[in-house]
């Protein structure tokens, strides 16, 4: 078809190294007016999801379709043995749905299986390449519940993209050949050191991994397409489910998980929380994700000191975002965790007074109250009298996300993931096996023996700094879809699309363009290479510890409704994120 090579010229383009201009060209579908978008963080998912749409597939379809390919083509980010939150909004009802696909460890998980003997925690290097991380696969089922309840084209069709890219090949593109280059030592090349399938797939046979441009085919993936085409069932209760225990099974440091676990996962469909914001309602999905930080820090700024009129170019007003974000922080690090397993104070975080409470701690200078653990449970609906020990989960980024809007209106916000860079590096089925179960605390108590909430427990769904977001207006109107990867920081990247947008007046792309901080704890992570130095100075004399991070690598795709009803969109040029229009 002719969109269909449109679309092609496109995408090799990109692939093969084009500049952060060229990413963003946006993808033309031959129609008179713009109906339809889609941001990924890849061009071929990009116009995988613009496909579906023109075929009059839904938001939902568009979703299957775009992790299908972003599976295949971004497997150091995500995939379909891995996990995700997806944030529905429906046009016509003006409802929201929160669909949750997070993964679940195993019934055979302690306590202490990323502890050493001496009480230590397990390097994270030697968890994450393992089989003690990987948790059974949420996202293929939570895709499956969506599209019964949300779909409108045959399930079979939304894999015909990814199975044709699999069989033909796909050109490595510069950030996943950048990925092979500096992590491609954590892949295991020897029998001794783990299962080398990852090694054999992108690696040559002098041990380079092959480069940016490359055709790299994946027939076994295709294979995997073809029996989830037919029946997702198979992939939790066929030989795929047996075949991922057995590889998750492999020494070195075997894990638990078997094909009964696999078989007994359910998704979770869930309330969105929604959290007031001037005129607006900001919304994200409930634990175990952690979206209820990004309602507080919005919930914190609005209700605290003003910012001026200068937006960005003002330091001062960094600042505040940047306690905000560390209240936040310190409350969802303390409180959030699997709701199965541990009660949290949720209307308390979120409560009005709670939040003006938080916020009179912000001062014109910075002070160690911002990251102390504020006491949301004396706001709350119900009480406790348990104390929480502090936090020892680690800070690992990795990720991606997605948003759609369809021709009906209907918009979805998605964030998924295989957690750490490839995940464990093990592969079943052409797929990378996810590493999830690192995202809980290894230390299940803290030094004075409060038990930490997040600690790992059979059959529990590890703490997720996922946030996909909808915004709705006054009128319960769609207004903007936002989120970003990056592990813990994905919080803060998310906020610097709410507030470069609703406080500092900014259009998406700007907002997405800002500089990235992420202010967790005592220290302030600002990206060295988009922040001022001006900025810079101005948050160090204001007493802040600043480090000036090349880091900071998100990877935001933004969708917003203009007043007169036109989309407008922003990719992230960070990675190699394009918009679609139709």
């Amino acid at each position: 078809m002719k969109f269909h090579i449109l679309a092609i010229g496109v995408l090799s383009a990109s692939l093969l190294g084009c500049s952060s201009a060229e990413n963003q060209t946006e993808l033309k579908a031959e129609l008179p007016k713009q109906q339809a978008m889609v941001v990924t963080a890849n061009p071929h998912a990009t116009a995988a999801g613009l496909e579906v749409l023109r075929a009059g597939g839904s938001a939902v379809d568009a979703a299957i379709a775009i992790e299908a390919v972003l599976s295949l083509v971004e497997p150091q980010s995500s995939g379909l043995a891995g996990g995700a939150f997806m944030v529905h909004y429906d046009n016509e009802t003006k409802s929201l749905a929160v669909y949750d696909g997070r993964e679940s460890a195993p019934s055979g998980a302690t306590p202490d299986m990323f502890m050493l003997e001496n009480g230590d925690s397990m390097p994270f290097i030697q968890a994450k390449t393992s089989g003690l991380s990987t948790g059974v696969p949420g996202v293929l089922a939570m895709l499956s519940m969506a599209h019964k309840e949300q779909g409108t084209l045959e399930w079979a069709s939304l894999f015909s993209y990814a199975r044709k890219l699999a069989n033909d090949g796909f050109e490595i593109s510069p950030r996943l050949h950048g990925m092979l280059a500096r992590f491609g030592k954590y892949i295991p090349s020897t029998p001794e050191q783990g299962p080398t399938d990852a090694h054999q797939y992108f690696f040559d046979d002098a041990g380079q991994p092959y480069p940016a441009g490359y055709t790299l085919k994946n027939p076994d993936y295709a294979k995997t397409l073809d029996i989830i085409a037919k029946d997702p069932a198979e992939f939790y209760h066929g030989d795929i489910a047996k075949k991922i225990a057995a590889m998750v099974q492999q020494q070195p440091r075997a894990g638990s998980l078997t094909a009964e676990d696999i078989a007994a996962y359910q998704p979770v469909k869930r309330t969105a929380l929604c959290q007031p914001y001037r005129d607006t309602q900001v919304c994200g999905a409930p634990p175990p994700s952690s979206w209820v930080a990004v309602g507080m820090i919005m919930g914190i700024l609005e209700n605290g000191p003003r910012p001026s009129a200068a937006g960005p170019d003002d330091p001062k007003n960094w600042a505040l975002l940047a306690q905000a974000q560390q209240l936040a922080y310190a409350d969802r690090d303390q409180f959030i965790a699997d709701p199965n397993f541990v009660d949290m104070p949720l209307t308390g975080m979120l409560n009005k007074d709670y939040l003006a409470k938080r916020a009179t701690l912000i001062s014109d200078k910075a002070t160690p109250l911002t990251y102390a653990v504020g006491d949301p449970w004396a706001y709350n609906d119900t009480p406790s009298n348990e104390t929480a020990g502090i936090d020892a989960t680690q800070d690992v980024h990795g990720t991606t996300h997605f948003v759609i809007v369809d021709t009906k209106g209907d918009v979805v916000s998605m964030t998924a993931t295989v957690e750490s860079i490839f995940g464990t590096t093990r592969m079943v089925g052409g797929m990378f096996l996810n590493n999830q179960l690192t995202d809980f605390s290894f230390q299940h108590h803290d030094k004075d023996g409060n038990a930490i909430v997040n600690a790992v427990a059979p059959n529990k769904r590890p703490r997720s700094s996922m946030s996909p977001s909808i915004v709705l207006d006054k009128d319960g109107d769609f207004l903007m879809a936002t989120g970003s990867p990056g592990g813990n920081n994905i919080i803060a990247y998310t906020v610097k699309t709410l507030v470069g947008v609703f406080e500092w007046g900014l259009d998406p792309q700007a907002a997405v363009d800002l500089p990235n901080m992420v202010a967790r704890g005592k220290t302030v992570r600002l990206e060295k290479d988009a922040a001022s130095d001006s900025l810079i100075v101005a948050m160090k004399e204001m007493g802040f510890d600043v480090d000036a991070s090349k880091g900071e690598n998100s990877g935001l795709s933004v969708i917003m409704r203009k007043p007169d009803g036109r989309l407008e969109g922003a990719a992230d040029k960070r990675r190699e994120g394009i918009i679609g229009t139709l």
